[in-house]
Parts: structure tokens; sequence; C-alpha cells
């Protein structure tokens, strides 16, 4: 049995430990980064004198974002020798799971990695979370007013990449179930149809599993790629796991040929599919592996 002191402590942090986790996974794009940092956190929560902490949410907020800081150091030194396009790892929810997952989607997070640290983080605080500049403040070490203005740098580099169009869930999981029928079968006229004239391919397989290695562009390309896929899928096939929203997009989990778990996410603009989200990396995919992640 855990001392009673320890016993306190997680008594405290347990409940918040789901909200910090979102923030750290904000900050990382990282499931298992995102769970690291939170632990860490809880470690140095049982090395603090809690009685002299007046609001345990915010203090555990500054710590962990201290620490996903510290994190994206070296994080960003390791995305310049990525084998490949770079994707956050997925997160994936049923319809109608959790509607704080929405308010950060796919697209916004990889806008997010053009940031530096401390935009992201005054951000994510600020915009996401409604976290106060003072607070802020102390947890970067800057002034307010320097804050303020990193908040509204970032919101400048991402306004474009916020979502434009609103989309119920249900017609969401439709299209993704008519593009997955629709490239699995090579039914490549019903695929077209549902393909905005300059979409975009996204696929990260990290070096491990195969994948293009730069964004495919275009509706011609796209449907040139996924041709030689329907060739590939009709003697091997594809099995489906289950649709979801992948972080707020419309889309679905699978078994590919080589037993190979992928995401794929569809962002979605007046109907239309104007980017795809394909996450191959078995890194990124362990977290799913074992059952649905919520």
């Amino acid at each position: 049995m855990a001392p009673a002191s320890e016993q306190d402590a997680a008594a405290t942090f347990d409940p918040l430990r789901p909200k910090l986790v979102r923030v750290a996974y904000r900050m990382l794009g990282s499931v298992a980064d995102a769970e690291d940092v939170v632990q860490e956190a809880f470690i140095r929560w049982l090395a603090t004198d809690r009685d002299a902490v007046l609001e345990p949410e915010g203090f555990l907020r500054r710590v962990v974002t201290r620490l996903c800081l510290d994190v994206l150091k070296s994080a960003r030194r390791q995305r310049e020798t990525y084998v490949g396009p770079w994707l956050p790892e997925p997160v994936v929810a049923k319809a109608d799971d959790d509607p704080e997952l929405d308010d950060i989607t796919l697209p916004l997070m990889m806008a997010l990695e053009r940031l530096s640290p401390l935009e992201r983080a005054a951000f994510l605080l600020h915009d996401v979370f409604g976290v106060g500049f003072e607070e802020i403040a102390e947890t970067l070490g800057r002034e307010p007013a320097a804050c303020r203005q990193l908040a509204s740098r970032a919101r400048t580099h991402v306004h474009a990449d916020r979502p434009r169009f609103q989309m119920s869930q249900e017609r969401g999981l439709e299209i993704a179930s008519a593009f997955f029928a629709a490239s699995r079968s090579g039914d490549m006229q019903t695929l077209q149809s549902l393909l905005a004239a300059d979409v975009t391919v996204h696929a990260d397989g990290g070096g491990k599993k195969p994948a293009a290695m730069a964004p495919i562009i275009g509706i011609d390309k796209v449907m040139e790629l996924h041709a030689g896929l329907a060739r590939i899928l009709e003697k091997q096939g594809s099995r489906l796991v289950r649709y979801g929203f992948i972080n707020g997009l419309p889309g679905f989990v699978t078994i590919e040929p080589g037993d190979t778990l992928q995401t794929t996410a569809l962002q979605i603009e007046d109907g239309k599919v104007t980017a795809i989200f394909v996450v191959r990396n078995p890194d990124k995919l362990r977290h799913l592996a074992g059952g649905p992640v919520h």
C-alpha cells in the first residue's frame, strides 16, 4: 500500500491527469511523450510542499508546460532528421465521445509545429485552455505583455488552419465511409467525386513503413496514387477496424497489407476532401494496437 502522503498527492493529481495529458499532447503531438511528461509532473508533485500550493491545477499546468518546453527543444532536432512528412500521433475518438477534441484538429496541430515553443505554449494556454496572461507569464518567465504578443503572433500564423466549414459528425463519417469503400474497391469514379481539385495526401511512415516521401498535391496525382493502391488491395485486401474522429477529423483505422496498422483522417471543406492524412509509422500507433483510445 502506498504511504498516506502519496495517496493524498494522488487524490489531488489523478482527477487532473486527463486535462494535463491534453495540454501535454497538444504541445508535443505525441501520446507517449505527453504521458511521460505528466508522470514526471506527478513525481515533482510528490516532492512539492503541497500545503503551500493554493491552486493545484494551475501549479501542475505550469509544471507540465515547462516540461513540454524542455521536450520541444530536443524534439525539434529530431524532426530535422525525420524520414518523410511528420504527422502528430493519431488520437481516435468515437462520435460524441469528447467534443473538446474538436478544438484542435490535425491541420491546426501541424500549423502549431511551425511556431516557436513559446508561441505554441502561449497560444494553447490562452486560446484553447482559457488561461489568463498573468499565469502564462509566470509559466513562461515573461511579462504578460510579451505573452500577449506571443499569442497574437501565433494566432496570425495559425488562423488559416482553423476549420472554415462547419459539418455535422454524421456527415463527416458518411464521407469517410464512402471514401473507404471507393478507395478499397477501386471505384475510381466515386472516389474522384469525393475529392477537391487541390486535394493533398500527407503520409507518415517514419522510414519504417512504405509511404510517400513528400506531400502529393492535386487530384490527378492523388487519383494516380489510389489507382496504384487499388491494384495492390485487390490482391491483398484492407480490413476496416473502425470509423472515428482522428484528431478531430473524420476517418478510419485499418489493417493494410503486411498487417500494417494505419489511420486515415480526412479534412473536408464544403463537402469535398481537401486533405488526406495517413499515419503508418508503427511507433506512432502503439497506443492504438491494444484497443480504442478515447
